[in-house]
């Protein structure tokens, strides 16, 4: 898995080739917060610096760091799969709602089964991150 934890903060690697440097960008926060490194251990320092240095930030702003989640979000799973989990929901007598609440929580209960279902795909988060440097 391209990521990193700490302080329960995660963050998604990725090397650019072009510039020959890894970066990083933390999720889960108010910000866009990224950082780079020209090694795997440099990488991590710069991370962990990142991670404290936004907390040091929020905390002299007075202000949460961590994004707000609401708990309703929308999902699209084509029309088989939404005909499958409706009848399986009225097959327990359960709201959809439920049922979709309870795969999830199996899911991420079982992440390192369900980790074997995604396939990475590059971003362009570092080309955009520094896009917004030259640009200051």
């Amino acid at each position: 898995m391209d990521a990193m934890t700490y302080k329960g903060y995660i963050a998604t690697v990725h090397y650019s080739d072009e510039d020959k440097v890894f970066f990083g960008k933390i999720h889960g926060i108010n910000d866009l917060v990224t950082f780079e490194g020209d090694s795997a251990k440099s990488l991590s320092g710069e991370f962990h610096k990142a991670v404290d240095d936004y907390l040091k930030t929020c905390k002299a702003l007075d202000k949460s760091p961590d994004k707000t989640f609401n708990g309703v979000f929308n999902i699209r799973t084509g029309k088989d799969l939404h005909r499958k989990a409706a009848l399986l929901a009225e097959k327990y007598h359960v709201s959809l709602n439920d049922l979709v609440k309870t795969a999830l929580s199996y899911g991420l209960n079982h992440e390192s089964d369900l980790a074997t279902q995604f396939v990475h795909e590059p971003t362009s988060d570092y080309k955009k991150a520094k896009q917004k440097k030259s640009k200051k």
